[in-house]
C-alpha cells in the first residue's frame, strides 16, 4: 500500500488495484491478533462500522468477539470474498468519504490497513458524523518487525509501505476528535513456498505491474523463500500491530426545538430482533 497520501493518478490507480488480487490477499495477509481487537473495539460488544473491510481479515475477527459488525469497501471483488469469510455480516460497497450510515448511528468506526488511502479532509467529517456521543475510531495496521535481518531482506523484496502509519497522524490534528491513544501488540504469522507468492501478489505494487515485472519479482519471491524458508515446515513471520484510537468530540446539534432532528435508533441491529445486521442505507 501506498504511503503518498496525495491523489495523483498513480496512487489512486494503486488504491483501486485491489481487487484483481483479492484472492491472493485473504490467502496472503495476516489476520490480527484477538488483544489487538479488543482493544481496538473498546470493550463490552458494541455495534461497529468498518471501513475499506477488504476481504474481512479483521471483520471475521470482530464478529467473533461478539460485536455487531457491517462492513463497507469500495471493491467489489474484494467485498465478494468478505461475505464468504463472513457471511452473516452485513456489507456494502461504499467509501470513507460517503458513508451510508445514519448521523450518531455506531459506536465504533475501525479501519485496518487501510486509512492510508482516505481523503482525511473528507474522511474524518463522515466518520465523526456516524458516530454516537462517546464514540471512537480505531486505526490499526500489521507491520512486520523489520528488527531481525531476514525480515529486512524480505522488506527489501516485497516494500515496505505497511510499516508506515504516519496517515494516523490526521486523528492529532483533527478537532473533530480528542486525544489519540496508541497501543502496540506482536503475532506470528505461517507461511510456506506458496503463501509467500500470495503475499507478494496481495501488494497493491504487483497488481500494477506488467507481466514480465510480475514474473521476475515472484522468481525473487521464491529465492527468498529458498535462502531462508524451511522447506514444508514454512516460516514465522513476526508483525507488530499498530492500534491507535480516539474519541469523537462532542457536537451541540440540538438547535431549537425540532430543528436538525436524527433518526431514532442505531443503523445496525443490535441482534435482538431477527433481522440481524441490516443496514439503513441512505
Amino acid at each position: 500500500m501506498s504511503d503518498d497520501l496525495s491523489e495523483t493518478p498513480a496512487t489512486a490507480d494503486r488504491a483501486r488495484s485491489f481487487g484483481a488480487v483479492a484472492e491472493a490477499y485473504d490467502r496472503g495477509r495476516p489476520t490480527y491478533p484477538a488483544e489487538a481487537v479488543a482493544w481496538l473495539a473498546g470493550g463490552e460488544a458494541k455495534v461497529v462500522l468498518e471501513l475499506a473491510a477488504g476481504t474481512g481479515k479483521l471483520t471475521r475477527e470482530l464478529v467473533d468477539q461478539g460485536h455487531a459488525v457491517f462492513a463497507t469497501e469500495p471493491d467489489e471483488a474484494m467485498l465478494e470474498v468478505l461475505r464468504r469469510r463472513v457471511p452473516e455480516v452485513s456489507a456494502k460497497v461504499a467509501t470513507a468519504e460517503s458513508i451510508p450510515a445514519n448521523d450518531r448511528s455506531v459506536d465504533v468506526v475501525v479501519v485496518a490497513q487501510a486509512f492510508h488511502w482516505f481523503d482525511p479532509d473528507v474522511a474524518l467529517p463522515e466518520i465523526a458524523r456516524v458516530l454516537k456521543p462517546g464514540g471512537h475510531v480505531a486505526l490499526v495496521w500489521n507491520s512486520r518487525d523489520e528488527r531481525i535481518p531476514w525480515v529486512r531482506r524480505m522488506g527489501d523484496i516485497l516494500g515496505r509501505q505497511d510499516l508506515d502509519t504516519s496517515s494516523s497522524e490526521h486523528l492529532v490534528h483533527s478537532d473533530l476528535f480528542g486525544f489519540m491513544e496508541e497501543a502496540s501488540f506482536k503475532h506470528w504469522q505461517e507461511v510456506n513456498r506458496e503463501t509467500i507468492l500470495d503475499m507478494a501478489r496481495s501488494r497493491s505494487s504487483f497488481a500494477v505491474m506488467d507481466d514480465e515485472e510480475r514474473e521476475r519479482h515472484l522468481v525473487e519471491v521464491r529465492a527468498f523463500y529458498d535462502d531462508y524458508g524451511r522447506g514444508m515446515d514454512g516460516m514465522q513471520v513476526p508483525y507488530v500491530t499498530r492500534c491507535y484510537r480516539a474519541v469523537v468530540v462532542d457536537r451541540d446539534d440540538t438547535g431549537p426545538a425540532g430543528e436538525d432532528e436524527q433518526p431514532d435508533g442505531p443503523v445496525v441491529s443490535d441482534g435482538t430482533d431477527t433481522d440481524m445486521l441490516l443496514i439503513d442505507f441512505r
